[in-house]
């Protein structure tokens, strides 16, 4: 049975002297941090919801890597190719692999932009990666509050803001448009969050999806589980003292 923390990813290149032009104007973060290293983003509907979250990678002066998650890889390519009209571009997957690791950065590797404490990321044929590495990640992404594809990250459905994208280093405010940039804006300046990720405590495991009940009111739903905490995405105005998701009791915790 495979492991459910390590989850199929895919590397895309985008190659040509108008790639990070051509991504600027569709994806939530500014190219331009590529002179300093991968850069996390994501690519949104016109409506401001979430299709995938990527990683990019500078690769020469003319290349960049995507790696995103296997199963919106086909997606990805299709909105790319929608948007890219003459830019001179070519969107093609790499046939490269990922490799994740915690502790120092090797010399081949990239330092995870998301948090300092999320390891590292690096890129060639035929890697792989330990399971107890994946497990180890997975119980940090816990501590950290960070979404994953698939899990807390649902295409045509999450707000990025609400599961914290921002927090992230996934999107820049100042950079001008992306697709989906106007809600985005206005959710951060002119709303506020009324439900979202948040960390909370889980007093036994229970099914990723197990709904979280509050007072006899449903609150959220509980996700990701690791060592007694969990994910959960939950309506603020519904949380309470006595929360359960089916025989657990939850909690919300402090901010990590």
């Amino acid at each position: 049975m495979p492991d459910e923390t390590q989850r199929p990813r895919t590397v895309l290149r985008i190659a040509g002297p108008d790639g990070r032009s051509f991504l600027q104007g569709l994806v939530t973060n500014d190219t331009k941090r590529l002179d300093a290293g991968a850069v996390y983003s994501a690519l949104l509907t016109p409506q401001g919801k979430y299709i995938s979250d990527f990683f990019l990678i500078p690769e020469g002066p003319e290349a960049i890597l995507m790696d995103l998650p296997a199963e919106h890889a086909e997606a990805v390519m299709k909105k790319l190719a929608l948007y890219k009209l003459r830019a001179k571009v070519t969107i093609a997957e790499s046939g490269l692999s990922v490799e994740r690791g915690l502790g120092p950065v090797p010399a081949d590797g990239w330092a995870d932009p998301r948090h300092a404490d999320l390891g590292w990321r690096r890129y060639g044929t035929d890697l792989a990666e330990a399971p107890e590495v994946a497990r180890a990640i997975e119980a940090k992404r816990v501590e950290l509050a960070v979404p994953e594809a698939g899990v807390e990250l649902i295409p045509g459905d999450t707000y990025i803001l609400e599961v914290g994208l921002d927090r992230l280093n996934g999107v820049d405010f100042r950079k001008g448009c992306f697709v989906g940039q106007e809600i985005v804006a206005r959710m951060k300046h002119k709303l506020e969050l009324r439900k979202g990720l948040k960390r909370v405590s889980v007093s036994e495991p229970v099914p990723v999806g197990t709904e979280i009940v509050s007072d006899g009111v449903a609150a959220g739903t509980l996700y990701t589980q690791a060592g007694g905490a969990g994910l959960a995405f939950l309506r603020f105005d519904r949380l309470g003292d006595a929360m359960t998701a089916g025989p657990a009791s939850v909690a919300v915790l402090e901010e990590a």
